[in-house]
């Protein structure tokens, strides 16, 4: 462990100032004021979560090398991205060279750590190397207190890309699952190349297109087509959420060829606008906090 990241897993202030923080973010990134001893809305109770959900297995899931393991026991390892080569500690003991022509590379921990390499001849090595430090070298936890990251040895390593020949996208199937149930899910698409392109619509359990949206990405308009396999999407999602208050399963379905992607227990960290504002009350109804881990 560099002395970097060791400076960076000290607690960044005393604990008992961890809600007044959280009211402070909150209400500089979402607008409204935080209640955090009683929180009602979806966004709230990540809030109430990010510091009083505890159970070692939300670490254990959130570190998406360790999650391999816990998904392949739950579901089978059929439904795991295939990894390249091993895993690695540190950016110099990749060899770029005997890499496929296209791979993702990945931090296990965190959110927005990857590189999507389509083509190994275009990539800038070096740079590379350098995002992956400077990735390695922080806690993610302290961005904005999502303390399931706070125990997680950062590690890379190396996925095949999913983007067939002819695809110029790959969309993501992320579901909202409350006591091991799906309520609905979003698909985001058009954010291959970079996430402020996308486009999000939120789908009811049956693939139906709803009047809600994030505001920080442009709203689906239509109605989607209903991906292959999909009812098989949503059991698995179950399965994997089942013992769980709440948990984002991320699913990918190529040609009905459903993968893994991440379980995510604090989405967007709880700073997201909902349009309307409703849709954040709706999905803090699902949410029993004292029902599951």
């Amino acid at each position: 462990m560099t002395l970097a990241y060791r400076k960076y897993v000290k607690e960044i202030m005393p604990s008992i100032f961890y809600p007044l923080y959280l009211k402070y973010q909150y209400k500089k990134r979402v607008g409204k004021k935080l209640h955090f001893r009683n929180p009602i809305n979806y966004t709230e109770k990540i809030q109430w979560a990010k510091i009083n959900r505890k159970n070692p297995l939300l670490t254990q899931l959130s570190d998406k090398v360790e999650a391999r393991k816990w998904v392949s026991s739950t579901i089978g390892e059929e439904y795991l991205i295939p990894i390249v080569g091993e895993v690695y500690t540190d950016a110099e003991d990749i060899d770029f060279d005997n890499l496929p022509e296209k791979y993702v590379i990945k931090l296990n921990t965190g959110s927005g750590f990857n590189i999507i390499v389509n083509d190994s001849s275009e990539i800038n090595k070096e740079a590379a190397k350098n995002s992956l430090k400077k990735w390695m070298n922080s806690n993610y936890a302290y961005n904005s207190l999502e303390l399931q990251y706070k125990d997680i040895i950062p590690r890379i390593y190396i996925e095949e890309n999913l983007l067939e020949d002819g695809m110029s996208d790959l969309p993501d199937y992320k579901f909202f699952c409350f006591g091991g149930k799906v309520f609905c899910s979003y698909t985001r698409i058009k954010t291959y190349e970079g996430h402020t392109k996308g486009e999000v619509g939120f789908f009811d359990r049956d693939y139906n297109l709803m009047p809600y949206y994030r505001a920080d990405y442009a709203s689906l308009k239509e109605q989607l087509d209903k991906p292959k396999n999909y009812e098989k999407m949503v059991e698995i999602a179950e399965k994997l959420s089942y013992g769980f208050s709440h948990v984002r399963v991320d699913l990918y379905n190529i040609s009905g060829k459903i993968y893994f992607g991440e379980m995510t227990f604090t989405t967007n960290s709880g700073y997201i606008r909902f349009v309307p504002e409703e849709f954040d009350r709706i999905l803090g109804d699902q949410w029993n906090l004292n029902s599951g881990i």
